[in-house]
């Protein structure tokens, strides 16, 4: 098995806004860019991190995304808006869009923005943990090329439609945060399973003959994700497709991989959701009915693994500030094709 190689989150994040800078993607988005994806990375989500990377580059050199969009609010009701994106680089659009929610919660209480023309936004955790970390309760899905099978299909006609959603604790402590994928496990961790040598859990996926397989490399191949919790996860998924796509009036996930089938997702929908805890109630009270919630959770619990959602990020995320973030060596050859080059460790 080959060698991770350890790199500090500065210069990774030096590297990525490098790259950028050369592409021609201007200071502000570019920071953005490189903030998220290496926070990826350092979250251990790899397959959201680095690796997407040279898809972004590649988009950015044959028009398909924009380096310096002009984001424009192009429908405005009260609490609500929706913002075209311009196909600029998904982080960058998606903290607009949360922002834009967020300014509007703050007047009434809970709003919604809807942006359209985007890219891959990386992970969803990001946005709605922007929100948390601002005292807000934070929601946002998207909706992504079809990958995943629903029950009847012999291929993939959806995409594992992410949701996140992520409340503040107070307190200084990290917010309880869900991110999932429709389908019982994003392609990313399948990916990164192949790309490491492992096995995943029978149920995950189809081979290209349809069967249960624990190969990784054979379900990236056929790219039969299977839904979790089987038509609820289905079901799910179409209900965000009709949340992002549908609601804009734009492409459908059959849709943006028929116009693009490089991952890059441009031209899908993002939905982001900010509630104020203050305008439903008072916020003391709210954080002290998490930490009891928790606590239940916690004392009805034991091992290694009764985490609550998201204390497994934050666990890596300590680990790798502290001794370097692993990088894969497929993911350095993947940087170096596009020109990128990691400092020495």
């Amino acid at each position: 098995m080959c060698e991770h190689r350890r790199f500090s989150a500065v210069a990774l994040r030096r590297a990525v806004t490098g790259a950028l800078a050369r592409e021609g993607v201007p200071p502000h988005v570019r920071e953005v860019e490189a903030e998220l994806m290496v926070e990826a990375e350092l979250h251990g989500v790899p397959s959201h991190g680095l690796l997407m990377l040279p898809r972004l580059i590649a988009g950015f050199r044959d028009g398909r995304a924009n380096p310096d969009p002009r984001i424009r609010v192009v429908r405005d009701s009260v609490a609500v808006c929706v913002m075209d994106g311009d196909r600029g680089p998904g982080r960058y659009v998606s903290v607009q869009g949360m922002r834009a929610a967020l300014e509007r919660a703050r007047r009434f209480g809970i709003a919604a923005c809807l942006v359209t023309g985007t890219t891959h936004w990386g992970r969803a955790h990001a946005y709605a943990c922007l929100a948390a970390d601002e005292g807000f309760v934070g929601v946002c899905t998207t909706n992504a090329i079809p990958n995943m099978l629903v029950p009847g299909s012999s291929r993939p006609v959806l995409g594992n439609n992410p949701l996140a959603i992520a409340a503040p604790r107070g307190g200084g402590r990290r917010p309880v945060v869900l991110d999932i994928a429709m389908s019982q496990a994003a392609l990313g961790r399948v990916a990164t399973a192949g790309r490491e040598g492992r096995d995943v859990p029978l149920g995950w996926g189809l081979d290209g003959d349809g069967q249960p397989t624990s190969n990784a490399k054979a379900i990236l191949s056929s790219q039969n994700l299977l839904p979790m919790g089987g038509h609820k996860g289905a079901g799910l998924a179409l209900m965000l497709e009709i949340l992002t796509a549908a609601l804009g009036g734009s492409l459908l996930s059959h849709e943006v991989v028929n116009a693009d089938t490089s991952g890059l997702d441009a031209g899908s929908s993002k939905l982001f959701v900010a509630i104020d805890v203050g305008a439903f109630g008072d916020r003391a009270r709210f954080e002290a009915r998490v930490e009891d919630a928790l606590a239940h959770l916690r004392e009805s619990s034991s091992g290694p693994d009764a985490m609550i959602p998201g204390e497994r990020g934050w666990r890596a995320h300590a680990e790798y500030e502290r001794d370097g973030i692993p990088v894969h060596p497929d993911v350095i050859a993947a940087l170096r094709a596009v020109g990128v080059e990691l400092p020495a460790p």
